[in-house]
């Protein structure tokens, strides 16, 4: 089997079978086609012909040996894991007797704690978000009212639908559809349903104006929806306004921030998980590790032991 036509069936079958988001899918294509081009200047142009070795020095240019890219750890993680779910297809699929991939391991990026705001820094940005009365400050104020309240990642926010709101009764509620299109359902908090009941009843009907109907909850000066560069802009020009740290702070800082509150609220994990999408708890458990600053005030308050003894506690004899 050609290396190319076995490229298309696998993106085929990933598309249908694992019904990946379209950005996903255009992030597999890239990486494989690069992996498929330099197998072919290594002189391999059947899938049977990849073995272990090459699959090794593929990594190695990928973190920079020769001309590669010099891709970060977790990129090139990315790239070996998209390479191993081929080659395991193809062994699978009969192309070829062995995986040569089994035995590559990606690149470990390291821990990186997400940054999370704290609650006060949270309730600064939320209240210079959207500043006046004009639609597209009500749409702001909604936009980051609604990531900090749901989690939602971004691509979920601006890919929101109007009939994906359920704001009436005692229970509001927003449909979800996270990676591979996967739904969920996720409470919608008091303050979030007052700025989108506000923006949808006074911000966002002057928006659609402009527009040609769409059903987007979320949309740009010209009434079609919201793109992500948009939203970005919305967080940014709140941060500046509060004084915080714009460079650092991102859609995606509000949905770290929801995830560790909850938890430091005493959520169970678990929930956390359906509440962020995750399909492995293990992706949710990031958001347990604490600093050594807060083990220190944890273990000095909750442990009896923990401090120094008053003078006339002393043990001494």
């Amino acid at each position: 089997m050609k290396l190319e036509r076995a490229l298309e069936i696998y993106l085929a079958h990933v598309r249908v079978e694992k019904g990946l988001a379209a950005a996903t899918l255009t992030a597999y294509r890239r990486d494989l086609t690069r992996y498929v081009e330099f197998l072919t200047a290594q002189g391999v142009t059947e899938v049977k012909a990849a073995a272990q070795g090459h699959v090794a020095a593929y990594l190695r240019y990928l973190r920079g040996e020769g001309d590669g890219p010099g891709l970060a750890a977790s990129s090139a993680a990315r790239a070996v894991v998209a390479v191993r779910g081929f080659h395991r297809f193809a062994a699978a699929e009969g192309w070829t007797e062995v995986d040569p991939s089994s035995a590559i391991k990606p690149p470990s990026a390291g821990l990186h704690l997400p940054k999370a705001l704290t609650v006060h820094e949270v309730e600064r940005l939320l209240s210079q978000a959207g500043v006046g009365e004009e639609a597209t400050a009500l749409r702001d104020r909604a936009l980051l009212e609604f990531l900090y309240g749901t989690g939602a990642r971004i691509s979920e926010a601006v890919g929101l639908d109007v009939d994906d709101l359920d704001l009436a009764g005692p229970h509001p509620a927003v449909r979800l559809f996270g990676k591979g299109s996967k739904e969920r359902l996720v409470p919608v908090g008091a303050y979030a349903r007052l700025a989108l009941e506000a923006y949808l009843v006074r911000g966002r009907p002057a928006l659609a104006a402009h527009g040609r109907g769409t059903p987007a909850v979320f949309l740009g000066g010209r009434g079609g929806r919201l793109g992500r560069q948009g939203a970005w802009r919305a967080v940014r020009a709140a941060a500046v306004r509060a004084e915080l740290a714009e460079e650092a702070i991102s859609p995606h800082t509000l949905r770290h921030s929801f995830a560790t509150h909850l938890l430091q609220g005493g959520a169970d994990i678990r929930v956390v998980q359906e509440l962020l999408g995750h399909s492995s708890v293990t992706t949710t458990q990031i958001y347990t590790k604490v600093s050594p600053d807060t083990l220190r005030e944890v273990y000095a308050s909750a442990h009896p032991r923990a401090l120094s003894p008053l003078p006339h506690e002393s043990t001494v004899m």
